[in-house]
């Protein structure tokens, strides 16, 4: 019942927006009291396990209760793959040439609506998940996205501490006539 009536209800909102944690924290209260309290509304009885607990999956030792937080994270990541493979769509098309169309990726720079904005800030989350396709290469970070399990300012953290510009797309490093024109030179031998 918690589940499929307490849980399902927000889904419509949790797939289109950020809920504030004041909204997560009331829908949880309800939940926790159909769950421990049932019809008896005035019941003070203490919770027989802890809320994270009840919020493991079954074949964890959990009751498979869904964590709302974690659930609104996951269906909002559907956007950011939207986003990032520039798919078709009237709202893709939109944020691309109102915010992006200098060339900066979202990350770099804090644009856009609130719902925007909220998005945005699973990117770490998105990008950890998510694999490199270089296209065109005017999606792809060149410095900061995992390229064969590895990001390249950890893998050649001396030569990125000489990179001018940090948060470069594939297409924009690339661009250049000389390789050596990324860089502020003269290299220390490290970074060489």
């Amino acid at each position: 019942m918690v589940n499929s009536v307490f849980s399902s209800s927000a889904v419509f909102y949790i797939s289109s927006m950020k809920l504030h944690k004041g909204v997560i924290k009331q829908l949880d209260k309800y939940r926790k009291h159909c769950l421990w309290r049932r019809s008896d509304l005035n019941s003070r009885k203490s919770p027989k396990a802890s809320w994270s607990l009840v919020c493991l999956p079954k074949h964890e030792g959990g009751m498979g209760v869904i964590d709302l937080t974690a659930h609104n994270n996951a269906l909002l990541l559907k956007f950011l793959h939207k986003f990032y493979y520039r798919m078709g769509i009237p709202w893709v098309n939109l944020i691309w040439n109102t915010y992006y169309n200098d060339g900066s990726l979202p990350g770099q720079k804090k644009k856009g609506s609130f719902w925007w904005r909220d998005i945005v800030k699973l990117l770490d989350i998105y990008k950890k998940l998510a694999s490199v396709k270089v296209a065109d290469g005017t999606t792809v970070l060149f410095w900061t996205d995992s390229w064969n399990g590895q990001a390249l300012n950890l893998a050649y953290s001396e030569l990125y501490s000489f990179v001018k510009d940090k948060g470069s797309s594939f297409k924009k490093a690339h661009g250049f006539p000389l390789l050596i024109q990324n860089f502020h030179v003269p290299f220390t031998i490290q970074a060489h």
